[in-house]
């Protein structure tokens, strides 16, 4: 498939090598993975809210499902840290991302399974295996290039970034329709087909990837490899014990396996973060920035936490409040989840051409205008979300306009923070942790979904998410931490350094 998108080179010093738009012929390979496994994962992941609330699903309220869909979430990318570890000391980056498609297809498989206790063993296993990819194929993009200084190498990861996002847009479109309108578990596999699809193609074309991606960087020792694996068994051993004990005597329901998940998904991203911060062999300059990146993280923190609701608290009240019509055509619910990608696809050229318009002219805004004004975006989505709310409490069906209208303010947000902290991620990392960084960036949406969890699980006090006092109260925190981003600007620049 991916063969037809390329041509031949002109470039005298490659002869007749095959190119993928320009590109070195494997981007096609790893564009392909990434497309089929976003289609795999997306299109799962919009139908996984409304599966779990649905009479002929699993029939949960509207708190314990958020509350699912949010430890999910923030398993995936708590687990890019160790999927990382995994191909810096084990596998090497090419071998970890085919083990990463085998799992991601297996627990596909399990949720097209009718079984309740196969629905969760699917779930656990495509979050373990969307974390393993997650952290290597892109790395796997830069191996195709020679160095950073590669004219192709930004070319490159753009044309990457939109085989996620075009993925993403087409996922809801076949497998939301399909698990709505004819059989869930048959959307389930649908899934499992299309990451099926991915993992055909990564193994016939990784003939044409860098001979980079096989190379283990820091491979365990011996010894390292003994004491590792004791100590996975110890860790497993341990809870096979304490699991056993509480489903033994009849104690067990799912919150055992929340709450914990949840935890962890708060505590680790504090405790990696202070790691870090109190690391001896970083210079005065290195902590420093490490102390501003504090407020980033904390930043990106509360705006995934409300924009990531997208896909639970706002799905949930469409299926039960919004009409969903456009010029009196009825479509499914899980098409709302295709609006992010297709606006991303048509903005994020727009902005990129806007930064760069401004820097010209000495006006581009500094790191932290930015995300300040992605906060104030995201707090202003969800104010505009008060107006369906309130239409809905007054006994009448939202028009779908609002909800459309909702994700683009969230999508406007999307794009003034979460490209620039990626950057900004990559400039200050410490030399030590150059590597590590980005899977610290990615545990601020680990963060934000396992406070969204904490908050929406009926077991530990928690609420429905879309009553109008809850969400009023995240609108405002959310404007109040972009307008505390701003204020302190120059302090935390100060910290920053020379990065801007």
């Amino acid at each position: 498939m991916a063969s037809s998108l390329t041509k031949d080179s002109v470039r005298p010093d490659i002869g007749a090598e095959k190119t993928f738009f320009g590109h070195p012929r494997g981007l096609a390979t790893l564009f392909m993975t990434e497309m089929w496994e976003r289609f795999s994962y997306y299109g799962m992941r919009a139908l996984l809210p409304l599966y779990l609330v649905a009479p002929s699903g699993l029939h949960m309220n509207a708190g314990t499902a958020t509350a699912i869909y949010s430890v999910y979430v923030s398993l995936v990318y708590l687990l890019a840290l160790p999927g990382g570890w995994v191909a810096d000391r084990l596998l090497g980056p090419r071998r970890t991302v085919a083990v990463s498609g085998l799992i991601i297809m297996l627990g596909h498989l399990c949720l097209a399974l009718p079984v309740s206790a196969s629905f969760f063993v699917g779930l656990g296993l495509v979050a373990i295996g969307s974390g393993l990819l997650k952290a290597n194929i892109s790395t796997m993009v830069g191996h195709l290039y020679k160095g950073p200084d590669d004219a192709r190498r930004d070319g490159g990861f753009t044309l990457f970034y939109i085989g996620i996002n075009l993925g993403a847009f087409i996922a809801p479109l076949i497998i939301g329709t399909v698990g709505e309108n004819v059989g869930w578990h048959l959307g389930f596999a649908i899934a499992a087909l299309g990451m099926a699809l991915g993992l055909g193609q990564y193994l016939l074309g990784g003939r044409h990837l860098s001979e980079q991606s096989n190379v283990v960087p820091t491979p365990l020792t011996a010894e390292e490899k003994r004491s590792t694996l004791r100590k996975g068994l110890i860790w497993l051993a341990i809870a096979v014990v304490f699991y056993g004990i509480v489903g033994g005597t009849g104690h067990f329901t799912l919150n055992w396996a929340l709450i914990p998940l949840t935890i962890i998904g708060l505590v680790i991203p504090i405790m990696v973060i202070a790691r870090i911060r109190r690391d001896k062999e970083l210079d005065d300059s290195e902590r420093s920035k490490v102390s501003a990146y504090i407020w980033f993280f904390v930043a990106a923190a509360v705006f995934w936490m409300i924009y990531d609701q997208g896909g639970s608290t706002l799905s949930i009240f469409a299926d039960a409040s919004a009409k969903n019509t456009i010029a009196g055509w009825n479509f499914p619910v899980s098409w709302y989840q295709s609006v992010n990608p297709v606006m991303i696809m048509a903005l994020a050229p727009v902005f990129a051409w806007l930064w760069l318009w401004l820097n010209r002219r000495g006006k581009e805004p500094s790191t932290m205008v930015k995300f300040a004004s992605g906060l104030v975006l995201v707090g202003a989505s969800f104010f505009l979300f008060l107006a369906p709310l309130s239409i809905a409490e007054g006994g009448h069906k939202a028009a779908a306009l609002w909800l459309v209208a909702i994700y683009f303010v969230q999508t406007v947000g999307e794009l003034t923070l979460s490209p620039v902290g990626l950057s900004v991620t990559t400039k200050m990392a410490p030399k030590k942790y150059a590597s590590q960084m980005m899977g610290v960036w990615f545990l601020a949406v680990t963060a934000g979904d396992s406070v969204t969890a904490l908050l929406s699980n009926p077991a530990i006090g928690g609420v429905n998410l879309d009553r109008m006092g809850f969400v009023g109260l995240e609108a405002v925190l959310a404007v109040v931490a972009g307008i505390a981003v701003w204020m302190y600007r120059k302090k935390v620049k100060a910290m920053m350094g020379s990065v801007n």
